[in-house]
């Protein structure tokens, strides 16, 4: 991974009642995200979408993309409509591996 691309992870956390399974208008966005996120990953700067998982008893989403900036990201789940129903926090994410070649670094 270049260094200029960062690994970010996107939690989504939405309420049992606007849960795609169980409201209507959610259910509709749900099912168009996947590829507005495609169509739109090049515009706001996602090199790529690394994984889409979610608990759905919990209500909530990880979706790990590559990308330089977290504001461009912010962008995307508005216009991908994640943030439509969902609290979204986006979290830069660091290899376990590079975490300890730092450590090591330190001593």
């Amino acid at each position: 991974m270049s260094s200029s691309h960062k690994l970010f992870g996107i939690f989504a956390i939405h309420s049992p009642e606007s849960c795609p399974l169980n409201n209507a208008k959610s259910k509709e966005v749900f099912k168009e995200i996947h590829n507005k996120l495609q169509s739109n990953a090049v515009k706001y700067g996602v090199q790529e979408i690394n994984g889409f998982y979610m608990s759905v008893l919990e209500h909530e989403w990880v979706i790990l993309v590559k990308s330089n900036s977290a504001h461009d990201i912010e962008q995307l789940c508005i216009e991908s409509g994640i943030s439509s129903f969902n609290t979204v926090k986006i979290v830069p994410l660091t290899d376990y591996h590079d975490v300890l070649n730092r450590i090591n670094q330190n001593q």
